[in-house]
C-alpha cells in the first residue's frame, strides 16, 4: 500500500511552492520523520517529512512549481520492513525501560503559539528545531529559533514533557498560530539513557544530515557567499549547524569531491556562462521593504559636508584617557549622535512619523544605527540617546553591535526608533544618497573621509571632509527644515564644544 504525499497548506496566501531540492532519491527507503525534500514559496523555504516507513516514490522533480494540496511523491509501506530504525515513539519507551525510572505521563497536553513579539509583526518563520519530535524537553528550554523579518529569537519549552511538533522547520505561522504541542509530565528521564538517544539520532540523520546545513545555517552561509560542501558539521548526523555557519570563514578549504558544482567551478576567461542562486527570505523582505518606502514616501535627500578635523583632533588629544576611564573607545559615532540629538529637538519635524492622518512628534530622540552582520544589515535602537553621556552611547554601540553579529538582538531592541545613522564610509563610500527607514521621516548618511583642499582664511589648504546625506519625506519635512537640520549637525561637528555646551 502507497501513501500520497501531499503539498501542505503553508500560508494563507500561497498557492504553490517549487521543490528546490529532493535529499533522498527515487526508490530510497525512508524512515518516519525523515528529511526527505526541501519545498520553497514566496515567503519561505521549509522542509518536508516522511508521514512514514517505506520505500519513496518521486512524483515530481526538482524545479517544478507544485500548488497546495497537489501530489509530490508516494511512499510504499511495502518497502517498510528494510527500515530497523525505531520511531520517536518506541524510541523513547525503550529509553525509559533501560533508564529504571520512567517519567510519569499527567494526561495534560500544553499547546505552544506563536507569542506576539512586536506591534508591527504578524506572522514568524520557524527558523530551526533545537530538539526532535519525541523528546523530551525541560520547563524553559529552548526548543526552537523563530524568525520575523526583524529579528531571529528563542523560543523555551513551557512545561516538562514529550514534544510533539506541529510547524516543520521554515514554516511560516501567525502570531497565534500552533507550533507544536508538549505531552506534560512529572519528572525527567535518567540521564544514563542520553547516550543510547543519541547514538538512535545520530544514526537515523546520518543518511541525509551529513554535510547538509539547517534553514538557519543555509542563510548565513549564503550571505557569506560560502558553500555547504567547505563546511564541517557538528550537529547530530554531521549536519551543519548556526553555529557552525558563523564561524565558517570564506577562504576555509574546501573537502574533496567527486566533481565541481556549478557555485565552485573555476570562471574560464572569456565565458559567458551565467548562474543562478535563490533569495534568501531575508534578502526578500529588505527588497520589499525599500521599494515600499521608495513608492509610499516623497524621498528626497539634500547634502553637506563637514570639516572633520576638530573632532579628530579632539579624538586623538583624549582618546586614549577616555578608554582608559570609560573601558570603551572613542569612535566618531558618539559625536554624531549627540550632534543629531540637539538638531532634533530644534528641528521636531525630522524626529517625526506620519500615522494615518496625523503626524507624530516625539520628545524624545530613539536613534537607530545601522550594523552590518553576516545575516545582512540591522538596525538596533538606542533608547532615549538625547540623555546619554559620549562614554554611554559608544558603550550601547557596542553593544547592540555585539548582539547583532551573534544574531542575539531582540525584537524590542530592533523597533521604535525615530531616526537613523547609517556609516557607509566604513566601506569606503564617498557619496550615496541613504533610503529611510520607515516609518520614520529621516536618515543621516555618512561616508568616508578624505583628505580635500578648502579655503580658509583665504588660503588654500587641505582638510579631512566627509560629505553628509540626509534623506527626508517631503510630505512632513520642508526644505528649509531639513536644510537647516544638517547645517545644524555640520555646526556642531565643526566646533565640538557646542556639542558639550550643547548650544
Amino acid at each position: 500500500m502507497a501513501t500520497q504525499v501531499k503539498v501542505p497548506t503553508v500560508g494563507e496566501s500561497i498557492t504553490e511552492v517549487t521543490i528546490a531540492n529532493w535529499l533522498k532519491n527515487d526508490g530510497d527507503v525512508v524512515k518516519m520523520d525523515e528529511v526527505i525534500a526541501e519545498l520553497e514559496s514566496d515567503k519561505a523555504t521549509f522542509e518536508l517529512t516522511a508521514p512514514i516507513n517505506g520505500v519513496l516514490r518521486i512524483k515530481k522533480q526538482k524545479g517544478d512549481a507544485v500548488p497546495i494540496g497537489d501530489l509530490i511523491c508516494e511512499i510504499d509501506e511495502s518497502g517498510s520492513g528494510q527500515v530497523s530504525a525505531p520511531t520517536p515513539k518506541t524510541e523513547s519507551k525503550a529509553v525509559a525501560a533501560s533508564s529504571g525510572a520512567a517519567p510519569k505521563a499527567t494526561g495534560a497536553v500544553k499547546e505552544m503559539k506563536v507569542p506576539a513579539v512586536g506591534e508591527s509583526i504578524t506572522e514568524v518563520t520557524i527558523s530551526t528545531w533545537m530538539k526532535k519530535d519525541g523528546d523530551f524537553v525541560a520547563l524553559d528550554e529552548v526548543i526552537a529559533e523563530v524568525e520575523s523579518d526583524k529579528a531571529t529569537f528563542e523560543l523555551p519549552a513551557e512545561a516538562n514533557g514529550i514534544l510533539r511538533i506541529v510547524a516543520q522547520e521554515k514554516t511560516t505561522l501567525p502570531i497565534g498560530g500552533l507550533i507544536c504541542k508538549i505531552e506534560v509530565m512529572d519528572g525527567a528521564p535518567a540521564k544514563a539513557a542520553a547516550p543510547a538517544v543519541s547514538a538512535a539520532s545520530s544514526s537515523s540523520d546520518k543518511n541525509y544530515a551529513a554535510g547538509h546545513p539547517s534553514p538557519a545555517a543555509a542563510k548565513i552561509l549564503d550571505e557569506k557567499g560560502i558553500a555547504a560542501s567547505n563546511v564541517s558539521g557538528s550537529g547530530p548526523g554531521g549536519r551543519i549547524t548556526k553555529e557552525d555557519a558563523a564561524k565558517a570563514q570564506a577562504g576555509a578549504p574546501a573537502k574533496a569531491e567527486s566533481k565541481p558544482t556549478a557555485a565552485s567551478a573555476p570562471v574560464i576567461p572569456g565565458s559567458r556562462t551565467l548562474r543562478k542562486e535563490k533569495m534568501t527570505s531575508l534578502r526578500k523582505t529588505i527588497a520589499r521593504r525599500l521599494v515600499a518606502v521608495k513608492n509610499e514616501t516623497a524621498m528626497l535627500t539634500t547634502f553637506n559636508e563637514v570639516d572633520m578635523k576638530p573632532v579628530m583632533d579632539l579624538r586623538s588629544k583624549y582618546k586614549d584617557k577616555f578608554k582608559e576611564k570609560y573601558g570603551v573607545g572613542l569612535g566618531f559615532m558618539s559625536f554624531f549622535t549627540k550632534a543629531v540629538c540637539i538638531a532634533l529637538r530644534e528641528w521636531p519635524a525630522v524626529n517625526a512619523q506620519i500615522q494615518g492622518d496625523e503626524i507624530v512628534y516625539s520628545d524624545f530622540c530613539d536613534v537607530s544605527v545601522a550594523v552590518s552582520t553576516p545575516k545582512g544589515l540591522v538596525v538596533p535602537v538606542i533608547r532615549n540617546a538625547e540623555s546619554m553621556s559620549f562614554d554611554q552611547i559608544e558603550a550601547e554601540i557596542a553593544r547592540l553591535a555585539a548582539r547583532g553579529r551573534d544574531g542575539k538582538l531582540s525584537i524590542e531592541e530592533m523597533t521604535g526608533g525615530t531616526f537613523t545613522i547609517t556609516n557607509g564610509g566604513v566601506f569606503g563610500s564617498m557619496l550615496s544618497t541613504p533610503i529611510i527607514n520607515a516609518p520614520q521621516s529621516a536618515i543621516l548618511g555618512m561616508h568616508n573621509i578624505v583628505e580635500r583642499p578648502v579655503v580658509k582664511d583665504g588660503q588654500i589648504v587641505a582638510r579631512p571632509i566627509m560629505y553628509l546625506a540626509l534623506s527626508y519625506d517631503h510630505r512632513i519635512v520642508d526644505g528649509r527644515e531639513s536644510v537647516s537640520f544638517l547645517v545644524r549637525v555640520k555646526e556642531l561637528l565643526e566646533d565640538p564644544s557646542r556639542l558639550i555646551l550643547e548650544i
